[in-house]
């Protein structure tokens, strides 16, 4: 009887938090689609970098959403290097000028990133390759360096002595370089230029990506080692080499996901930044396909869209259920993802 109670009562109070707003999605529909799909941008190219190791390894680097985070605090330190300093306010350059600042800002963040994702290949996944352990100490590895990541950006990095400082526990102070501004609207809903620079870069950078792995010599590379990797060393590729440069392209992404992901959240610069993102960029990848170029960008953009949505229809405090409910949903379905072939599948 009071098991019965208390079952009701929690059930009750869980209903009365969440909401189901029909009225706010109808009309806000396409307002919440194009905001769905910049952070939808952002998810794809992190899940980009999970679906390539995962492709190659079979390994699920959990470490991955520390690079972006990493990433941040690049993009970051460039602006700094480039003479801006943290306000708040809106740097008014030009749009020339804006653009090189963006993509020198980018490029910090990439090279940090990306030399990170190396980095961290070299020291943390190799020396178990070489040792033939199992995938179980692969991903242990993965969750302990992720945590080593986000440690020393919190306890280690304040420790420099830059001004401002970098790392702690607060967020970095702000560094505007883009102000919004309304380009057009579609259907009545704004479109700035913010998101046309993220959903553009991001859809280019992913596209690129797919084509590289399908079209050129060193995709031709991956895909064999992705496929079998005794067979590839056989035919004279290099299957260290094909790993340095799958984290490599992997980190690269990350690092400009950070610049995008910057522009449209400023203020959330710090240690833990990633975390959430990450995971929800690993279920990206999931959703569209593990081991698949193009899925990831499919589950990247389809997520952010949908927790949109549901963040309206159910409330904001709902928003990161949706996601992960949308990915048990599909899987229960489709257990390989809505696309489902494996880079190790697809035909060298």
């Amino acid at each position: 009887m009071t098991t019965t109670y208390l079952v009701a009562q929690t059930s009750t109070a869980v209903a009365s938090t969440i909401g189901f707003d029909v009225h706010s999605l109808v009309n806000g529909f396409w307002g919440l689609t194009i905001e769905g799909l910049t952070y939808g941008s952002v998810y794809a190219l992190v899940a980009v970098g999970y679906t390539l190791v995962y492709g190659v390894l079979r390994l699920i680097n959990f470490a991955h959403s520390e690079v972006f985070m990493l990433g941040m605090f690049g993009t970051y330190i460039g602006l700094l290097l480039l003479g801006f300093s943290p306000s708040g306010n809106t740097y008014a350059e030009g749009t020339v000028m804006t653009i090189v600042y963006l993509v020198l800002a980018g490029l910090c963040g990439m090279i940090v990133a990306g030399g990170a994702a190396v980095g961290l290949e070299f020291v943390a996944y190799r020396p178990l390759r070489r040792r033939g352990a199992k995938p179980l100490a692969f991903l242990i590895t993965a969750i302990g360096m992720s945590f080593v990541l986000q440690e020393f950006v919190h306890y280690v990095l304040p420790k420099f002595p830059v001004d401002p400082p970098l790392g702690g526990s607060t967020a970095q102070p702000t560094i505007r370089l883009v102000e919004p501004v309304e380009e057009f609207k579609i259907f009545g809903a704004p479109v700035f230029n913010m998101t046309m620079v993220i959903i553009g870069s991001a859809l280019i950078l992913a596209l690129g990506v797919d084509f590289m792995i399908n079209k050129t010599r060193l995709g031709r590379g991956i895909r064999s080692v992705a496929q079998d990797s005794d067979a590839a060393l056989l035919m004279g590729v290099s299957r260290e080499r094909i790993i340095l440069v799958t984290f490599l392209i992997g980190g690269l992404l990350a690092g400009a996901a950070a610049l995008l992901y910057t522009l449209r959240v400023p203020t959330n610069i710090v240690y833990n930044g990633g975390f959430i993102l990450g995971i929800k960029a690993f279920c990206a990848a999931v959703l569209g396909g593990i081991g698949n170029v193009r899925g990831a960008l499919l589950g990247g953009l389809l997520l952010g869209v949908m927790e949109n949505y549901g963040s309206v229809l159910f409330g904001n405090q709902w928003k990161d259920v949706v996601a992960f409910v949308l990915l048990i949903l599909v899987l229960m379905f489709r257990p390989t993802g809505i696309l489902g072939e494996k880079l190790g599948k697809a035909r060298v």
